[in-house]
């Protein structure tokens, strides 16, 4: 479809940026890339045949036709600017997914403050299973289909979107999901109204002949439902919404009654914990309905689903100890996520690392943050991931560390500046039968896989003796 196009990718070792560039390179087009940073996802793009440079520099532009940048690139910079005196197209991501989403007549788009990677990864293995070959890509990898992209026969396209930076409203769905509307990327968004209204805007580009399926459970989502028409299907569970879950168990895994305009349709056993994954799930119920899927492959879908990385993934075992990774950066995420672990395992002591994302996020949410951190036994927190941002007066992770443990009551609370300091120290406190949970959008998921690869000899001296 594609073959002797070439695009480049700048900023390719993002996860919603490599996605379209293993879409790219699937539908025949020569992709290459540039990061600032090796990662294990750009020796995987490279292992895949896409060629990664790293660093950026105008010379990587020779035989390109359409260079793509990430949001987290400014429109300035350098090798852009380049590309634009050449008279190549340039393109932001979200403009490279509306063309793709322009190809493909039943395209899914799924937008929210959270849930996003989940709500698109249950949709987009419903309709695998469904026999429908969706095109996909997401920002996680898929356990499913062992990758965050995937180029399928079908008709449909199921796509994550991005609001952080307004990006979403360059797309134009059949169908779309928003799966919550809450007080995020405030460095972007003047305040919480105009989070608010792009998500209207959104709401208002997708299909006359489609329809918009929201979350009538979240409080966000309720303030904007009288700006919204078109074909609105409501999920929760909540009395009213048109597809509605009842909680028959939660712990260790969900277990939900669905049920359709007052109708009971059956039940889904989930294989991921958490009330928060039975309300993604009950989204994904709600398109297949309004998609016309049979009740029963929707259910077994979702009995089915594998779950998606970096989302309460298990990393291992070290010493009798539990370690888990999670990509939650978000007050209302943590929560979620801190409920979801204590219902899988509510007989082990639970020992959380956090890794605050952005200063910007870390200032507009410090008393939340604050707040949902009182919780686990032992705390461990890091220095400010910057993701890109320059650091804010006043901000720092030393001042937040001192907030949290003036609420945290005497638990056992410790600041780590760098990754080699929290090593040591959660060495030191992990114990058999300890549950070990990482939090955080940056890189402190390493933790858990440097531990479950090789604990030291001291330590495991200390544990077993």
């Amino acid at each position: 479809m594609l073959e002797g196009r070439v695009f480049h990718f700048m900023g390719i070792g993002g996860v919603g940026m490599s996605g379209l560039a293993r879409l790219l390179a699937a539908l025949g087009a020569r992709v290459t890339g540039c990061d600032l940073r090796v990662s294990e996802t750009t020796r995987s793009l490279e292992r895949e045949g896409i060629p990664v440079w790293q660093g950026h520099d105008p010379a990587h532009l020779e035989g390109t036709e359409i260079l793509v940048y990430s949001s987290a690139i400014r429109p300035d910079h350098p090798e852009i600017q380049a590309a634009r005196r050449q008279g190549l197209k340039v393109w932001p991501r979200a403009e490279m997914l509306a063309e793709i989403m322009g190809w493909y007549p039943r395209s899914i788009a799924v937008a929210g403050a959270h849930g996003k990677t989940t709500t698109s990864s249950m949709i987009a293995e419903m309709l695998a299973v469904a026999g429908l070959e969706p095109t996909v890509i997401i920002g996680g990898r898929v356990n499913c289909f062992g990758s965050n992209a995937r180029l399928g026969r079908g008709e449909y396209l199921v796509a994550e979107t991005d609001e952080s930076d307004g990006s979403f409203l360059y797309l134009q769905p059949y169908l779309a999901v928003i799966t919550n509307v809450d007080r995020e990327h405030l460095d972007f968004y003047a305040d919480f109204r105009a989070v608010k209204r792009a998500f209207v805007k959104f709401a208002r580009r997708v299909s006359p002949e489609g329809a918009l399926v929201v979350c009538g459970d979240d409080p966000g989502v309720r303030t904007i439902l009288p700006e919204l028409s078109g074909r609105l299907v409501t999920y929760g569970f909540s009395e009213g919404a048109e597809v509605r879950g009842e909680i028959l168990a939660e712990a260790p895994l969900p277990r939900v009654r669905v049920w359709w305009r007052g109708q009971a349709l059956g039940e889904f056993s989930l294989r991921v914990p958490g009330r928060h994954n039975a309300e993604n799930a009950l989204a994904a119920v709600a398109v297949g309905l309004t998609l016309g899927l049979p009740s029963a492959v929707i259910l077994s879908a979702l009995s089915g689903f594998s779950g998606v990385g970096r989302r309460l993934e298990f990393k291992g075992e070290v010493l009798g100890a539990f370690i888990y990774d999670d990509y939650a950066h978000h007050p209302r995420e943590i929560a979620a996520t801190l409920a979801a672990i204590r219902a899988l395992h509510p007989e082990r002591r639970l020992l959380a690392v956090f890794q605050p994302h952005r200063y910007s996020r870390t200032r507009a949410l410090w008393q939340e943050f604050v707040r949902v951190l009182a919780e686990p036994e032992v705390l461990f927190l890091t220095e400010i991931y910057p993701a890109a941002e320059s650091p804010l007066p006043g901000v720092s992770g030393e001042k937040f560390f001192q907030a949290v443990r003036r609420v945290r009551g005497g638990k056992p609370t410790l600041f780590a500046p760098d990754l080699e300091t929290l090593r040591a120290q959660v060495e030191f406190f992990l114990s058999p039968g300890d549950l070990l949970l990482t939090l955080g959008a940056g890189d402190v998921y390493q933790l858990g896989e440097a531990l479950v690869r090789q604990i030291s000899p001291s330590r495991k001296e200390k544990v077993v003796g």
